[in-house]
């Protein structure tokens, strides 16, 4: 699929296929382009309280990863580039592929979209890291173990699913999560995150976190943020002060980045769902 409509378009519940994986994908709005993407094991409705603010002035895209919310199985462990070049393909699908657009990572998301920056630069108008996965550590080389990883998540996906685990815990441990904001609807929460696909994707992501982040690292060594695109961290703080060792890392990762900063407090780490009008107003400000 290929030309949805152009940046004036609404769609809703559109299905682009992707190495034969139909992804769930959500446009819309009007103006320029932003597209957000998910932490680990997320989906895209994690974004609507964003969404809401955001789409009265540009043209929002979200989308499942492979095996997330409505998307279909994944059929192979995910890369860092394989996750930034998902990004451009689903611009691609919608007819994006000349726009230079926004892009928004939450946590494990964050990786993708700084690589997205890296890799498109002519594409990228700005970056916004909304409490972004850190892992400063992170050196040269595979996580050993990489080969065996998809079975294993695949398996274990596969035994609690037959235990009845996903249905039984996932909403309720997404509640959780959430902290003090407010959870998505209860059907949504039930079909989503007490499906075993989406367990099985999520542990996929778990399993392969640490060799996506030493993609990431060698693919920052020694290499400023090409294109000149503004960068905005936001750093989540469960203390009023914004003071603690998490937001530390999260401002060492701005300076690498050479980005604004800023700190929501008290928060949780679903920045969108907790502070959603100061995440609005940073993608704002970055085009």
């Amino acid at each position: 699929m290929a030309g949805v409509g152009g940046a004036s378009a609404y769609v809703r519940g559109v299905f682009v296929r992707i190495d034969g994986v139909p992804h769930h994908v959500r446009m819309t709005g009007d103006g320029p382009v932003c597209v957000l993407s998910a932490g680990l094991g997320l989906a895209w409705f994690e974004w609507d309280p964003v969404v809401a603010l955001l789409a009265r002035s540009r043209t929002v895209v979200r989308f499942d990863r492979p095996g997330l919310g409505l998307s279909g199985p994944a059929r192979e462990a995910p890369t860092l580039v394989g996750e930034a070049e998902r990004i451009g393909r689903v611009l691609d699908a919608l007819g994006f592929g000349e726009d230079a657009v926004t892009v928004v990572g939450h946590s494990l998301a964050g990786f993708h979209a700084e690589a997205f920056a890296r890799l498109c630069p002519r594409r990228t108008a700005g970056l916004v890291l909304v409490d972004s996965s850190v892992e400063e550590g992170a050196g040269a080389g595979d996580v050993p173990g990489r080969g065996v990883r998809p079975a294993l998540a695949r398996g274990a996906g596969a035994v609690l699913g037959g235990l009845g685990v996903p249905r039984a815990v996932g909403p309720s441990a997404r509640r959780l999560a959430g902290g003090r904001s407010a959870p998505p609807p209860a059907r949504e929460l039930c079909a989503v995150y007490g499906s075993g696909r989406v367990w099985r994707a999520a542990l996929m992501e778990y399993l392969t976190y640490g060799d996506v982040a030493r993609e990431l690292g060698a693919m920052r060594r020694g290499a400023p943020l090409p294109g000149g695109a503004p960068v905005t961290v936001l750093a989540a703080s469960p203390k009023a002060s914004g003071t603690d060792a998490w937001v530390g890392r999260q401002h060492a990762l701005a300076h690498t980045l050479r980005a604004d900063f800023r700190v929501l407090a008290p928060a949780g780490h679903l920045l969108m769902r907790a502070r959603p009008h100061e995440v609005t107003e940073a993608i704002l400000r970055a085009h």
